[in-house]
């Protein structure tokens, strides 16, 4: 049996004539910048989380770059993160000529830790982190009531990466008691990729921003056209950072799906975690699951957080299932010696990336690292069957066992 990590043919099948039909209609139009897809998208996703604009991009990473451009974040700036994320949280950061600051990660969740972050936010005397950059990911929030909290005592922006957790909600106790927020709804804004191989992925790169703030969204409208406000007119450097109408509405076919979508992913999460416990693997310490961290409060709600509109569904939307194991190397090479799909996200923490050893030597972070060497990723997509789910567990524990 082959089992890919992700199998986006499968969803092809269903969505292709709406797909097909959507593009063309945007080649017949002969709008191929901008125009009413873009804005629609826009509008579409903003509502989704529950936040009055959006402003599409070419990327994910583009939303993130043009985030900071809009705080005006350069060089002598500090911008407070993990070290445990896909290279643009960091590459944004050096782009600009401003200085990550890294703190290590809760090592249940792998999203930063909000002690850390207290620390360095106390140490932090001469008042140079700008900007607080929390990522959320494999799909689950970082702790956001504690990092709100520390974002108003200090007076710092928080610029949520969400890349990889569109839809994906958390409760914000600290916010309201027991109010439930989707990512990207917290902070100043939110920054998506519609990479892909993403819950909600285009056929090519895209990203959006989403925020409160209108006066923001309006600077990331300027900025995201060559800073120019009128046409021609350019007051400050922006880049070419515009969403193509061809990725906007192949997503507005894709956003009705979303929410099934995530609930197919959680499907096959719970599947997995009760193959692993039956298979013996988690009481024999071969191997973690992923932990739902916010599962419990979902369990535990009350009409009063809003659970009766069905708040805290997405407490986890699984765009990622990746466990903790013991001799990860060789189970990969086991693993795709048996035509099942499997990835490390990510490899070396970002402090370990090479293009930073020019810079002052940075401290370990060793929940960060100890992630990097133990972390394997799983296929979880939507259309997965229980029997390749069986399939790649059978070989996992065959595995273990010899």
């Amino acid at each position: 049996m082959k089992v890919p990590l992700l199998d986006l043919k499968q969803q092809l099948s269903y969505l292709r004539e709406d797909i097909l039909a959507a593009v063309t209609r945007v080649i017949d139009s002969t709008i191929y910048i901008q125009g009413p897809e873009v804005t629609a998208l826009e509008q579409e996703v903003a509502a989704y989380c529950g936040v009055e604009n959006g402003v599409g991009v070419s990327s994910g990473t583009d939303a993130l770059l043009v985030s900071l451009m809009a705080l005006g974040i350069g060089p002598g700036d500090q911008v407070l993160t993990t070290p445990y994320s896909f290279f643009a949280t960091m590459g944004v950061v050096l782009r600009l000529g401003a200085t990550p600051v890294f703190v290590d990660i809760d090592p249940i969740s792998f999203n930063i830790d909000p002690t850390a972050m207290a620390e360095a936010l106390a140490r932090d005397s001469e008042k140079k982190i700008k900007v607080i950059l929390p990522v959320h990911l494999y799909g689950q929030c970082a702790d956001m009531a504690a990092i709100m909290k520390l974002a108003h005592q200090y007076g710092v922006p928080v610029i949520e990466d969400a890349a990889q957790a569109i839809g994906a909600e958390c409760p914000m106790n600290g916010e309201g008691k027991g109010q439930w927020r989707k990512a990207g709804s917290m902070g100043l804004a939110g920054c998506f990729s519609f990479f892909p191989s993403k819950n909600l992925g285009g056929i090519g790169d895209g990203g959006m921003v989403v925020t409160h703030d209108r006066a923001y969204a309006d600077k990331i409208r300027i900025l995201l056209n060559h800073g120019a406000s009128p046409k021609y007119y350019h007051g400050e450097l922006g880049g070419n950072f515009r969403l193509d109408p061809i990725q906007a509405t192949v997503l507005r076919i894709k956003l009705t799906y979303l929410e099934q979508w995530h609930r197919a992913r959680r499907e096959n999460a719970d599947r997995y975690n009760a193959m692993f416990d039956e298979s013996g693997l988690v009481r024999d310490n071969f191997l973690v699951l992923p932990q739902a961290v916010y599962l419990a409060n979902k369990q535990n709600a009350g009409v009063d957080n809003g659970a009766a509109q069905g708040a805290g569904k997405n407490y986890h939307i699984y765009n990622q299932y990746v466990l903790r194991v013991s001799r990860r190397d060789a189970l990969i090479d086991w693993l795709r010696s048996r035509d099942i799909g499997c990835e490390v996200y990510y490899p070396l923490a970002l402090h370990q990336q090479k293009c930073l050893a020019v810079r002052d030597p940075l401290p370990s972070f060793p929940q960060a690292e100890r992630a990097a060497a133990e972390t394997i990723a799983l296929p979880i997509y939507p259309e997965l069957t229980a029997d390749m789910q069986a399939y790649v567990v059978e070989n996992i524990a065959e595995f273990y066992r010899r």
